[in-house]
């Protein structure tokens, strides 16, 4: 028979009776008009330990606490139920056992047909549970607020999505200057910089952590006397269950006295690094010195022979090329100089690797001598684009080197091979890409690991006084990082040592490739040639030089100077040949100029050491470097012949 059925036969009071006598989550029990007890549920016998025929009754304030007791509530209680029609409130009760809990108590008067009171009906729920959760809460957010509001290194507080400050801790307060009754409701971006608001720097700040979930950042902020210090700045986005944005957690530290003390060290640093520079510096100009001295001995000597009007045509000739020697010795010095400084002025060309060493065999084993046998493994094709005269002194410089190591003889390898990623050499990153290796390996006495640590510092050498200049390496490695390279050592103390050259790979026809060289001089047509040379002494020598060699010469002492000249010469200049560095305009800002309002009109720059074409990543025009000899203005002047199509100027 199912529920319905049996309820069926049961009257509609005795099936109410069931009901309430079925719940066990809540007391359901009547009190007569003064409080006494006249019903009781199952839940009530459940939670307050009274059976019915224990409690049915006795008055209700049996279940109060005696401070409650005292104080009148349950009285109280029935009669704001009998005059608002109802009593709702919270607070302990006690169990049979004598025990507390918690309860949600009702309490709804009972009247009758007339209207009259008779009685009151009484809900009471056990929620110990759920108060000593909310109490866990309300502990926990206490001990949260205490634990941000006691953290006074940090400024914690929180924004709302526009930006506008809704709490402020004590940490805060210190470090910004404000009081939470000064900032609360005003916008974060009063702590920015004046710079970075117009940047807009707040805003972004907000979007970037809304957008990627963090916003971390070391910048400058401002306190509230205007002082500026600097900040470490984290900021959260805060989200609701439903995912959506409804304000930030923002965090600063101080970071200005670790800011400072981090510069204290990098000045320190730096104090190092410019004493280390003059130390370099001091040995540099003093090696330059005495090598200097040495060449300028035998110049000065020679020129002051060749005054001897006795002297012999063969004494003569012989301190003429002694003189010329000398000269092309002090231009490779400086050439070494220039490299080492990465302030060489290059002339890159493409050009096959192996092929060159090959071609240089001769002059390898002529440098080496007979005690030294050099192996040089077939040539591997690779084509670099660097200057070629560049390449050749760092080859025969670490060749040079290598037979220094070994003065009872040994062996030389050179080979060459590509590698497809430049490794981590001597501490520096890698580099990707394609790169051509020239190793040079000896079988000598090694280097030690101190010494190997300064190898390429200018003028450190460990070879005795007048044997060598100690910049041969220096001028390696300073080719190798001008032309995009690298140059990396290996060495084991009584085995050998092995160099290997890294040079960018370029992919070019080897049709194209060129290592042609002037050979020779050529029958020259006379050119007008504009010579620009601010420097009255070499002006006078190259005005001579080009004048012998049959040309018509104008020089001048500027770049403003020679662009006067060609706004109003009435003859047609053929070649402008120009200094680099000279007040006013120099001579590539001049070429340039030149090359756009007179389209045709060649121009030569010429410079021993020039900081502009060195910081130039590229430009279009010829150089020839000081100091230039006879050969290399037959050079400029055998090519501006073979031009015909030039149209000059006027």
């Amino acid at each position: 028979m199912s529920l319905k059925q049996n309820l069926d036969g049961v009257g509609g009071d005795r099936r109410f009776e069931l009901l309430v006598n079925a719940v066990k989550d809540y007391a359901i029990y009547l009190l007569d008009r003064d409080g006494y007890v006249a019903s009781w549920n199952a839940g009530a016998e459940r939670f307050k330990g009274y059976k019915a025929d224990e409690i049915i009754g006795e008055h209700f304030s049996r279940f109060y606490t005696d401070e409650d007791r005292e104080a009148g509530a349950p009285e109280r209680a029935l009669a704001l139920a009998a005059e608002r029609g109802t009593f709702e409130s919270e607070g302990w009760r006690v169990r049979k056992d004598g025990t507390r809990f918690w309860t949600s108590v009702v309490i709804d008067p009972v009247l009758d047909e007339n209207g009259t009171l008779i009685g009151f009906a009484k809900v009471t729920r056990d929620i110990t549970d759920k108060r000593d959760a909310q109490r866990a809460l309300i502990d926990s957010e206490e001990r949260f607020r205490l634990l941000v509001q006691g953290v006074r290194d940090y400024a914690i507080y929180m924004l709302d999505p526009k930006g506008h400050i809704s709490n402020w801790n004590s940490g805060a307060e210190a470090i910004k200057g404000y009081s939470a009754e000064e900032i609360i409701g005003e916008h974060f971006s009063r702590f920015y910089t004046e710079e970075d608001r117009q940047a807009g720097e707040p805003e972004r700040a907000l979007r970037v952590a809304a957008e990627e979930g963090k916003y971390d950042v070391e910048s400058w902020r401002v306190r509230k006397d205007g002082t500026r210090f600097r900040a470490g700045v984290l900021i959260d986005p805060i989200r609701n269950e439903a995912g959506e944005l409804i304000g930030f957690a923002k965090v600063t530290r101080d970071l200005t006295e670790r800011w400072q003390a981090e510069q204290q060290v990098e000045r320190a640093r730096e104090a190092m690094a410019q004493a280390q520079k003059m130390e370099a510096v001091g040995r540099l100009t003093g090696g330059v010195a005495h090598d200097f001295n040495n060449l300028l001995t035998i110049i000065r000597s020679s020129a002051d022979l060749l005054k001897m009007p006795t002297l012999s045509p063969e004494k003569r000739e012989r301190y003429l090329d002694a003189i010329s020697d000398t000269a092309d010795r002090a231009a490779a010095l400086t050439s070494q100089l220039l490299a080492f400084a990465r302030r060489q002025p290059l002339k890159p060309e493409v050009f096959d690797v192996g092929a060159r060493i090959e071609a240089m065999r001769q002059m390898i084993e002529a440098s080496v001598g007979s005690t030294i046998q050099v192996t040089i493994d077939p040539p591997k094709p690779g084509a670099v684009n660097a200057d070629l005269n560049q390449f050749e002194t760092a080859l025969l410089n670490l060749v040079v080197n290598a037979r220094d190591a070994m003065p009872v003889g040994g062996n030389i390898t050179i080979s060459s091979s590509t590698v497809h990623n430049l490794p981590a050499v001597r501490g520096h990153g890698g580099t990707t890409g394609d790169f051509l290796a020239v190793k040079v390996e000896d079988s000598g006495s090694g280097i030690a690991p101190d010494t190997l640590k300064h190898i390429f510092d200018p003028f450190f050498t460990t070879k005795g006084l007048n044997k060598g200049t100690g910049l041969g390496l220096s001028q390696v490695h300073g080719f190798a990082k001008q032309s995009g390279g690298e140059i990396d050592v290996s060495s084991r103390i009584g085995v050998g040592t092995i160099f290997t050259l890294y040079l960018p790979m370029v992919q070019r026809d080897p049709d194209q490739l060129s290592v042609t060289r002037l050979a020779g001089e050529q029958q020259l047509a006379t050119r007008r040639v504009l010579l620009v040379e601010d420097n009255e002494n070499v002006g006078q020598f190259a005005r001579g030089m080009f004048e012998e060699l049959g040309q018509i010469v104008t020089w001048v002492l500027s770049g403003e100077a020679a662009l006067e000249l060609l706004e109003t010469a009435s003859e047609k200049f053929d070649l402008v040949f120009s200094d680099v560095i000279m007040p006013g305009i120099n001579g590539l800002e001049l070429a340039r100029q030149i090359n756009e309002r007179w389209h045709g009109l060649r121009v030569v720059l010429t410079s021993g050491y020039s900081h502009v074409l060195a910081e130039e990543s590229y430009h279009p025009f010829e150089l020839l470097r000081k100091p230039y000899s006879v050969k290399g203005i037959l050079g400029v002047l055998g090519d501006a012949s073979s031009s015909e199509g030039g149209e000059g100027t006027s």
